[in-house]
C-alpha cells in the first residue's frame, strides 16, 4: 500500500514537474498547435505579485534561461507581475491593434521555445504568449518569422530584426545540447528516516526534501547547506511543493491530515490547512500561484486560496482514494487520479466535474497534462497508460506492454513525448502524435517509481528499487549514465530547469546532487 501510495507523488504536476520538472508551466493560454488561431492570449498584471516573476520565465541575468529585447528601443525593466482574481476573463481576450495598445518589449522563454508578448493595452501591462512547440534548430526562422507577424497585428515591420534574433537565439539553445556526464557534487546526510519526495525551485538554486521524520528541508543546491527546516507536522511529510516559478512559498502535504503553507525565504508559517479527514498524498500550486489543490485518501480533493488559506471547494465524485493531482498550464482545470480507476477533469473556478476519465480496469497511480492542456495521460496499476482528450473526455490511445503495473508517467516540455515508468523494471517511451512506443528503457533490476524528462526533451531519468537511477538518450534508448552510490531505493529524482542538475532522495535517508 505504501509502494502505490508513493506513486502519487511522481505526477508533479508540472507542476510540476514542472514544475515541471517535466514541463514549463506559463499563465498564459497554450495553443494545441504550432502559432494556431486562439494561441495568443492576453494576461494583466497585478501590484501585489510586483515581486515575482511569471512562472513562464526565470529571473533574468545573462546567463538565465530566457533573454529580452526592447522591440522599441525602450529601456529594459523587471516588472513582469500577472494575476488577480479576474486572470480567467483576461486571458480569453483576443489580439487586437489599437491606438491604445503598445508593444513594450519580447521576452524569451526556452523550454518550451515561445516568445512572450508584453505590452500595454489602456493603460494596463499585459502578457501573452507565442508558443513555438514545434519549433527545432532545423525549422526556417524566415517562415516561422512572417507567420507570426501575419498572425500578431501589434508586430510591425520595424519588429522583424529582433523578432529574427530571438528565433535564431531559440534555435541556438535547442541545438545546443549538452552531452557531459553528471558527477556527484554533494551527499546531504538530509534526514534522520527515509525521504519521500524532492522537488527544485524554479531558478534552481533551492530545493526542498519531505521525510518521514516529520520534517521538510530547504536546502541551497549551490553549496549543499540546510537553509531552514519545516517542522510542525505531527506524521510523515509526503508530498511538497514549490510555487513555481516564483518559489518564495512552499508547501507540505503530511499523513496527520493537514497541509502547511511555508514562506520559502524564511521558514515562516503562514497556514495550517486543516479538512480531509486522512492523510494528504498529493498537493500542488495552480501555475498563477493563487490556488492549493490537495488530494487525498479521504476520497476527495481541496482547493484552497492561497492569500488567505481558506478552502474554496470540495471535489466530490471519486470512490476511493486520490492519490495524483495536477493543473493545467492555464490553471482553469484540474485533473485528479483515484484507486477508484478513474480520473477526473474539474473546473477550478466551480469546482464542477467535467468528465469522468473512465476505463482503466485497476487503480490509477498517476496524471498528468500536456503543455497545450488538451491531453491528459494516466498510468494505472492495470499495467496500461491511457491518453485522454481533454475537450471530449474520451480515451484516444491506450498504450500497452508492460508486464506489471504503471507507476509514473510524464510528458516532455513540449508534449510531443510521453514516457512510463513500471514496476516490471522498465521504462516506455511513446511518440504521442502516432502513439507509437519509440523505446523501452530495459536496464534496472528493480521497480521503476520515478519517471521524468530533462527540460530539452533529449534525456530521461528513471528512479529504481535497484538503488540506481539511470539516465537514457530519447533519441536511440541507450542508457547514458548510471548514478550509484545510494544504498537503499530511491524514492524520487528531479531536473532543475537548466538540466545541468539532478537531486535524488532514496530510503537510506540522503539526498544526493548532481550536477554535469
Amino acid at each position: 500500500a505504501i509502494r502505490r501510495k508513493r506513486s502519487s507523488d511522481y505526477q508533479t504536476g508540472p507542476a510540476l514537474k514542472d514544475l515541471n520538472g517535466g514541463g514549463d508551466p506559463s499563465p498564459a493560454f497554450r495553443s494545441r498547435q504550432l502559432l494556431a488561431p486562439g494561441a495568443l492570449q492576453a494576461l494583466p498584471t497585478n501590484a501585489h505579485k510586483k515581486e515575482c516573476f511569471p512562472q513562464i520565465f526565470q529571473p533574468w541575468t545573462p546567463s538565465a534561461s530566457q533573454e529580452r529585447a526592447a522591440p522599441e528601443g525602450g529601456k529594459m525593466n523587471d516588472r513582469r507581475d500577472y494575476g488577480g482574481s479576474d486572470r480567467f476573463e483576461h486571458m480569453a481576450r483576443p489580439a487586437s491593434a489599437s491606438t491604445r495598445t503598445k508593444l513594450k518589449k519580447f521576452l524569451l522563454r526556452y523550454y518550451p521555445p515561445g516568445i512572450i508578448l508584453e505590452y500595454e493595452h489602456m493603460g494596463e501591462l499585459m502578457q501573452r504568449s507565442v508558443d513555438l512547440l514545434d519549433l527545432s534548430s532545423e525549422s526556417d526562422p524566415e517562415v516561422l518569422l512572417n507567420q507570426i507577424m501575419r498572425q500578431e497585428s501589434m508586430i510591425k515591420e520595424s519588429h522583424r530584426e529582433p523578432l529574427r534574433k530571438l528565433i535564431y537565439k531559440l534555435q541556438d539553445k535547442l541545438g545546443s545540447v549538452v552531452r557531459a556526464d553528471f558527477t556527484l557534487f554533494k551527499v546531504l546526510r538530509a534526514h534522520i528516516l527515509p525521504l519521500t519526495n524532492c522537488a527544485f525551485n524554479k531558478s534552481g538554486d533551492k530545493f526542498i526534501t519531505g521525510s518521514y521524520d516529520r520534517t521538510c528541508k530547504v536546502w541551497n543546491t549551490n553549496t549543499g547547506e540546510e537553509v531552514h527546516t519545516l517542522e510542525g507536522h505531527k506524521n510523515v511529510v509526503y508530498a511538497i511543493a514549490f510555487n513555481n516559478p516564483y518559489g518564495d512559498k512552499i508547501i507540505t502535504g503530511s499523513f496527520d491530515k493537514t497541509c502547511k503553507l511555508w514562506d520559502a525565504n524564511t521558514g515562516q508559517l503562514y497556514y495550517t490547512l486543516r479538512g480531509h479527514a486522512t492523510e494528504i498524498v498529493c498537493l500542488g500550486f495552480n501555475p498563477q500561484s493563487t490556488v492549493i489543490a490537495t488530494g487525498s485518501m479521504d476520497n476527495t480533493a481541496k482547493l484552497w486560496d492561497v492569500e488567505t488559506g481558506t478552502e474554496v471547494c470540495t471535489l466530490l465524485g471519486h470512490t476511493a482514494e486520490i492519490v495524483s493531482l495536477c493543473f493545467n498550464t492555464m490553471g482553469d482545470q484540474i485533473v485528479t487520479g483515484s484507486f477508484d480507476h478513474d480520473s477526473r477533469l474539474w473546473d477550478v473556478r466551480t469546482g464542477r466535474c467535467i468528465h469522468a476519465l473512465s476505463g482503466h480496469r485497476s487503480e490509477v497511480s498517476s496524471t498528468q497534462f500536456n503543455y497545450a492542456g488538451n491531453l491528459v495521460v494516466s498510468g494505472s496499476i492495470d499495467r496500461t497508460c491511457r491518453l485522454w482528450d481533454v475537450g471530449s473526455g474520451r480515451c484516444q490511445q491506450v498504450r500497452q506492454g508492460h508486464s506489471d503495473e504503471v507507476l509514473d508517467v510524464a510528458f516532455d516540455a513540449t508534449g510531443k513525448q510521453m514516457v512510463s515508468a513500471s514496476a516490471d523494471a522498465t521504462a516506455r517511451v511513446y511518440n504521442v502524435m502516432t502513439g507509437a512506443c519509440t523505446h523501452v528503457l530495459a536496464g534496472h533490476e528493480g521497480e521503476i517509481s520515478k519517471v521524468s524528462f530533462n527540460p530539452q526533451g533529449t534525456k530521461v531519468i528513471t528512479a529504481s528499487s535497484d538503488k540506481q537511477c539511470r539516465l537514457w538518450d530519447t533519441d536511440t534508448g541507450a542508457c547514458t549514465q548510471i548514478l550509484e552510490g545510494h544504498t537503499d531505493e530511491i524514492f524520487s529524482c528531479a531536473f532543475n530547469y537548466e538540466g545541468d542538475y539532478i537531486i535524488t532522495g532514496s530510503k537510506d535517508n540522503t539526498c544526493r546532487i548532481w550536477r554535469t
